[in-house]
């Protein structure tokens, strides 16, 4: 459990439920990027292996260990990182493959990193199976809108919604893994985290790196380049969900840059600089309102392309 920071009351009832035995077959992980959903998933998978007579998981039989590792054959990512959804192809593919008996461990465990991913007849064909599964089957369900699962399947599972952690544990947790930044450094990166762990490690790990498509709209926005910007934008239409999110993010970390900048203090990038010494307050505040937007439509499964459009027109009167 130590893997998972905070989140005490959800760890105690799941203690409490590895030790009388009484796992689910169905766990339904919800938080946003950063909030630990795979380190959560990879604990029920190991206390649901876990050979030992009690502390599930141990962490330290064999069964835990290639959990831990991700190597153990009974441990399923369902999943096509190159696809933009989980199609039904591959939703029916594991359904199929759930009625095979486990290769060496107690559970066979199939994990939806990317559940509400899947569309209405992939939803349709997964609620076939966790209806009425076979004993040894089990399925972990990740995602970052609960929402957009059916009813039906929510019904089935049982809800673990993951919480921020508070700003002593993040920050001592971000000082051992980042011993060299000054606390003044952590403490600002926490502030803009909204107490994610994954998302405070993602941006000090990016240190002073910009996609040069961040450094472009940079460029385009702090010179008032409409053109530049569509010229920008209109590629980015061809681009996944999961390639595009990243980057709006980025752009949003930029202009709150930028608005710190316009507050006196100093900017984390250059091109924040740039963009606060030639854009207003207002002016930020808007595109970063648009970019928010943007995101929140992109989660909601509106195509990037639409997205991408919408995103012109909002940035084109940005004035």
């Amino acid at each position: 459990m130590e893997a998972l920071l905070g989140n005490e009351r959800l760890k105690k009832g799941l203690a409490a439920a590895f030790a009388a035995d009484r796992l689910s077959h169905c766990y339904l992980i919800a938080g946003p990027a950063g909030s630990g959903k795979r380190s959560l998933a990879r604990i029920l998978a190991a206390a649901m292996e876990c050979t030992a007579g009690s502390g599930r998981p141990c962490g330290v039989c064999l069964q835990c260990r290639k959990v831990l590792d991700n190597v153990h054959p009974d441990v399923i990512t369902v999943d096509d990182p190159t696809k933009k959804t989980v199609t039904v192809d591959l939703v029916r593919k594991a359904r199929a493959d759930v009625y095979i008996k486990p290769n060496e461990g107690l559970r066979k465990i199939y994990v939806f990193p990317r559940a509400a991913e899947m569309n209405a007849a992939a939803q349709n064909a997964l609620l076939k199976v966790i209806e009425e599964p076979p004993d040894y089957a089990a399925f972990l369900l990740l995602t970052e809108a609960a929402e957009r699962l059916l009813p039906t399947i929510r019904s089935r599972a049982v809800p673990l919604q993951l919480a921020p952690l508070s700003e002593a544990e993040g920050l001592s947790e971000l000082a051992k893994r980042f011993p060299d930044r000054s606390r003044d450094a952590l403490a600002e990166v926490w502030s803009r985290s909204e107490g994610w762990l994954g998302r405070a490690v993602q941006l000090l790990g990016e240190g002073e790196s910009l996609a040069p498509e961040t450094r472009s709209f940079a460029d385009c926005f702090a010179r008032r380049d409409k053109l530049g910007l569509t010229e920008l934008l209109v590629p980015l239409e061809r681009r996944k969900r999961e390639e595009l999110i990243p980057l709006l993010n980025q752009w949003v970390e930029l202009l709150s840059g930028a608005l710190a900048v316009r507050a006196g203090q100093t900017g984390r990038w250059e091109a924040a600089e740039r963009i606060g010494r030639s854009r207003t307050s207002a002016a930020c505040l808007r595109a970063l309102e648009s970019l928010r937007r943007a995101t929140a439509l992109l989660q909601g499964n509106i195509s990037p392309g639409a997205v991408c459009g919408a995103l012109q027109v909002w940035l084109d009167r940005n004035e």
